[in-house]
């Protein structure tokens, strides 16, 4: 690692929160939304520096420089494959076909990281929020509304729990 890496390194939050999606394409824009509003939730009860918020449209393999040096790491993204409001799971390094891709799924990121560090990524959650409409110019539909409330109170609580291996649903 380089001195300038390093140093970035250290200055970097401990608690990274990253979303994705489309804010122009219906129940797409749940990851940007859910940022924005725990963004602020995290601002007015966490110290300082505690917790980095970063939206993006996809998930990329530069996002893998973002992991560095984080304790733990929340992703968010819409899912179309939910019945329930919302799923958490525990996403593993693997490699899959969107690792050469431009968008990548969880599990690429981190293959990614183990790749470029040699080393395991930091615990990650992946939080899917529930999604059925993705039309173009359209808003979130009421009831992805809705879902991504549950999962706002449910990334709250995470947040505030010391870091675990969890897998939930509501």
């Amino acid at each position: 690692m380089t001195p300038e890496l390093s140093a970035a390194v250290d200055v970097v939050a401990p608690v990274l929160v990253l979303g994705w999606g489309n804010p122009s394409r219906g129940d797409d824009a749940l990851g940007p939304m859910f940022i924005e509003r725990f963004e602020a939730f995290s601002q007015a009860s966490m110290p300082p520096g505690s917790v980095e918020c970063l939206t993006d449209f996809q998930l990329q393999i530069e996002h893998a420089l973002d992991l560095i040096g984080r304790v733990r790491v929340l992703l968010v993204d819409a899912s179309v494959e939910l019945d329930a409001p919302f799923q958490v799971s525990v996403p593993r390094a693997a490699r899959d076909a969107s690792f050469t891709t431009h968008a990548l799924a969880p599990e690429a990121l981190l293959q990614v990281y183990r790749e470029l560090h040699h080393g395991e990524p930091p615990p990650c959650t992946l939080l899917a929020i529930r999604a059925a409409h993705f039309e173009l110019g359209e808003p979130p539909a009421a009831q992805a509304l809705a879902d991504l409330e549950q999962a706002l109170a449910w990334a709250k609580r995470w947040l505030r729990s010391p870091p675990t291996v969890e897998k939930e649903t509501p």
